[in-house]
């Protein structure tokens, strides 16, 4: 084994220490110009996927299309069934979505990294996935980076969803607009909250880094040169807060209009430990698709990384891959898991789940409408028990030529 593989596995073995002396920088993976680099010396190109789904719910991994968003999940689920049978499934969820066994997976098919979108409502008493109270974020992220240690696999923690909304769509499960850029209060959270993740886990070598903001500012609002004027300033805030805590994992910015806008940038000297995050869905899979984000790369010098893509054709997906590597451009495809195709592994279909999507789906204006259109209780229970039972990964179905296409083997 080389030496900076062995350097790696005692320092991600012996690490989970957010109460031992801090690291030294050297333990980290680090920004060196346009590259990471490992504690080794080595240059770290990200190969992987997004855990999307798990911590963060979106509507059309479970087969919905309408019901889209975390909160109007919850909200369906507690119509059809109540909120005690949905507080468990919720916990059922969590418990069984992403293993021990997922990971062991990952890493045998090469991959090297991990996102993980959470939702920041992991980090609050509010009201989300089934507590009210004494969320469980540390405790799940705990879960996961022991795996990830246990398999050697780096992983950036993504805020997928921040207090007010940063995205103004159902990709932040808010209300419409992205609020978070006019509540300074939904500021001061959205910071509290990176600077806990960080004191937390500031000796945790497994991290590689932190994606502050998951798509900021969508493209559909009639002030969005004065949103947009809003975002590197929040950063900067949120960057100095954190460094006053974690003065050595990588920060990610993600640029505006779903991570393609990165004119709305001007400084990128700020931190010395800064890379950049784009995300691109369609269109060609060549270099000057993306040829302004290379070139953004190359004016501030700094790496920059595809945090997601995907949901195309296994032959795009391949090229696109191929386009990435060849522009030294990290990337995570999305998702890993979900109901269909197009992922790592795919959930199957329990029986009787078109019950819960035609309720979840219908027209739920009314308490009365609600009523007419809610099944029969024990096919629908039955369902979702059967649900969150599939999601286990001895059940999955595992998407080999999908795999492939990435560029990984799917032999497990």
């Amino acid at each position: 084994m080389k030496i900076f593989q062995c350097l790696l596995a005692i320092l991600l073995l012996s690490s989970g220490c957010q109460n031992n002396k801090d690291l030294p920088s050297s333990a980290f993976i680090r920004v060196d110009g346009p590259d990471l680099v490992t504690p080794g010396g080595e240059k770290f190109f990200i190969r992987g996927t997004n855990l999307g789904n798990w911590l963060n719910p979106e509507g059309y991994m479970f087969g919905f299309r309408i019901t889209n968003s975390a909160g109007r999940i919850n909200q369906a689920f507690c119509e059809m069934v109540g909120p005690d049978f949905t507080a468990e499934f919720w916990k059922l969820f969590k418990d069984n979505y992403v293993t021990r066994e997922d990971i062991l997976f990952l890493k045998s098919t090469g991959v090297n990294s991990l996102r993980v979108p959470f939702h920041y409502k992991l980090f609050t008493d509010e009201d989300y996935m089934g507590l009210t109270v004494a969320q469980d974020g540390f405790e799940r992220l705990d879960r996961l980076i022991g795996w990830c240690r246990e398999a050697g696999i780096y992983l950036i923690l993504d805020m997928h969803d921040a207090p007010g909304g940063q995205t103004g769509d159902n990709i932040d499960d808010s209300y419409g607009y992205p609020w978070l850029f006019e509540s300074e209060k939904s500021q001061k959270l959205f910071i509290d909250i990176w600077v806990k993740i960080a004191r937390y886990y500031k000796n945790e070598p497994v991290i590689l880094g932190y994606d502050l903001l998951n798509e900021p500012i969508a493209p559909y609002f009639e002030n969005l040169d004065a949103l947009n004027a809003e975002l590197e300033p929040l950063y900067k805030k949120a960057v100095a807060a954190i460094r006053e805590v974690d003065k050595n994992h990588v920060i990610l910015l993600g640029g505006a209009q779903w991570n393609s806008n990165f004119d709305v940038f001007t400084d990128a000297s700020f931190d010395d430990q800064l890379m950049y995050t784009c995300h691109r869905y369609g269109g060609e899979p060549t270099a000057e698709a993306i040829r302004e984000f290379i070139a953004f790369r190359d004016k501030v010098n700094r790496p920059m990384y595809m945090g997601e893509t995907g949901h195309n054709t296994e032959e795009w997906m391949l090229s696109f891959r191929k386009t990435m590597e060849e522009n030294n451009i990290g990337w995570h495809f999305w998702p890993y898991k979900k109901l269909g195709g197009s992922s790592f592994v795919s959930i199957p279909v329990p029986e009787n789940w078109e019950r819960v999507v035609d309720f979840v789906e219908s027209n739920r204006n009314t308490y009365q409408a609600i009523r007419e259109a809610r099944p029969n209780q024990q096919l629908a229970k039955k369902a979702m028990l059967e649900f969150v039972e599939n999601c286990k990964f001895q059940h999955n179905t595992i998407n080999e030529s999908y795999i492939r296409a990435l560029g990984f083997d799917p032999e497990y």
